[in-house]
């Protein structure tokens, strides 16, 4: 239940939907589940996996669909049952793997094979405001019906994520396997870049004027100050991603935009960037959302680390999960362990290290790994 937790209960599904929930085991049940927990399947709202799955080292290209079945299998077999991949459109600067012919391939490709995946697979549209085309590009997507989630990014060192330069220069000459020195020119030319681009309000209105018509979610993304947050929440925005410290948390919270931060970093308990703690917005009750962000694995044990922090116990952390951003996505059918509802569920056990057994969309289980007992034939 999506506000208190049934200690020994059963729950029957019929045609894909949740029929009743009982209070009490029941003796006709077909599956087992040996004292388990079962939780709402996961509704990821940002999972930056795809481009790994499609890319796996520099310049080293997988076909689109290899990538794409490997990410839908490693979704399942971490619970989440609805995901959005997180593709960005960005200036030309920003590298190889974010091209532009290289995004709009995944998403097509994804809208072409969504049908025959374990998982419901759908696509958020990161736009970089310094990208000069982000309004055609998106437009062109939801004309084709293949856009559910805009993200306004700047992705600038100095401000935003990278407030802190010499930290994301460490972190650049890290990940690229440069020098520092190096590592120092690539981010002034990205400064200098942004300022060639002219005035980015004009593209980050029109994302909102577009995304306000076609009825697609508005996410802002990095909040850093409570001017910004006033002023995407002014736009339409319903999400604040990743806010950088708890002053822009708090003003989102204020003025009702769902808060939403990574899994990694709640299970961590630090950001890689040096910004604010998950754990730390959670305690402060400015946290709605998890997201896997870049390791789905991250969900289920995030969940259960803050479920012994949080007031509301294991109810309002899985809700983090499932109930909350379902509802900030605007998806009504799914979320919660509820009459009506879409099956969609996971069967996990504590330990230490939570553990996923199996997944179910819409009654159907689409990832096990063999450990859940079915009591058909036994």
């Amino acid at each position: 239940m999506q506000d208190r937790v049934i200690e020994r209960g059963a729950v029957r599904i019929e045609d894909g939907l949740i029929a009743d929930i009982s209070e009490r085991p029941v003796e006709e049940a077909e599956i087992d589940g040996r004292g388990r927990l079962l939780l709402p399947g996961f509704v990821d709202m940002h999972g930056d996996m795809i481009e790994k799955d499609v890319e796996p080292r520099v310049n080293v290209r997988m076909p689109i669909e290899l990538g794409v079945y490997d990410l839908d299998k490693k979704l399942a077999a971490c619970g989440v049952t609805t995901a959005y991949a997180a593709v960005a459109f960005t200036p030309a600067t920003y590298g190889h793997v974010r091209s532009v012919a290289n995004t709009r391939a995944m998403i097509e490709t994804l809208a072409a094979m969504r049908d025959e995946l374990l998982i419901d697979h759908r696509v958020h549209g990161r736009f970089e405001v310094t990208f000069l085309p982000a309004v055609e590009e998106a437009r062109a997507l939801i004309d084709a019906g293949a856009l559910h989630l805009i993200s306004l990014m700047d992705h600038t060192p100095g401000q935003g994520q990278y407030r802190d330069i010499e930290l994301h220069i460490a972190n650049t000459a890290k990940a690229r396997k440069i020098s520092e020195t190096q590592a120092a020119e690539l981010v002034k030319q990205r400064m200098a870049a942004r300022s060639e681009h002219g005035d980015s309000m004009d593209i980050i209105n029109g994302l909102a004027e577009l995304a306000r018509q076609s009825d697609v979610v508005l996410a802002s993304h990095d909040d850093d100050t409570t001017e910004k947050v006033v002023l995407l929440h002014g736009l339409g925005a319903a999400i604040s991603e990743f806010p950088i410290n708890v002053a822009a948390a708090a003003e989102a919270k204020r003025l009702g935009l769902a808060t939403a931060m990574g899994a990694p970093n709640a299970l961590r308990g630090l950001s890689y960037s040096g910004n604010l703690s998950a754990r730390e917005a959670y305690e402060a009750g400015v946290l709605d959302i998890l997201a896997s962000d870049y390791h789905p694995s991250a969900i289920l044990p995030a969940v259960i680390a803050l479920a012994e922090i949080g007031e509301g116990g294991l109810a309002a952390s899985v809700a983090l999960a499932s109930a909350n951003p379902a509802k900030a996505l605007g998806l009504h059918d799914r979320g919660s362990i509820a009459k009506g509802m879409r099956a969609d569920l996971v069967i996990a056990e504590r330990g230490r290290v939570p553990r996923l057994r199996s997944a179910i969309r819409g009654g159907r289980t689409v990832w096990s790994d063999g450990s859940v007992r079915s009591l058909v034939g036994a």
